[in-house]
């Protein structure tokens, strides 16, 4: 899990996001490693859910003939 977040498929950043959540839970950690491993996880989350919001956009987008209409993040109207 060296590579940069944003770098990672969302599946591969919720498998890594799985993975840290279930170092956490063994307890098997030092302070500092935990520490380490929950500022990582956070950035994995923030990483998914902004993932998500995007496609979430997208298939909103979708019209009744099934086009894709792209438009601004942020764009509400």
């Amino acid at each position: 899990m060296n590579s940069p977040v944003t770098e990672l498929s969302f599946e591969d950043a919720l498998a890594a996001l799985e993975t840290a959540v279930s170092q956490l839970e063994s307890g098997n950690l030092t302070l500092e490693e935990s520490l380490a491993l929950y500022e990582k996880g956070q950035q994995l989350a923030d990483y998914c859910s902004q993932q998500l919001e995007t496609a979430v956009l997208r298939v909103e987008q979708v019209t009744a003939d099934g086009e894709i209409v792209e438009r601004p993040m942020g764009d509400d109207g």
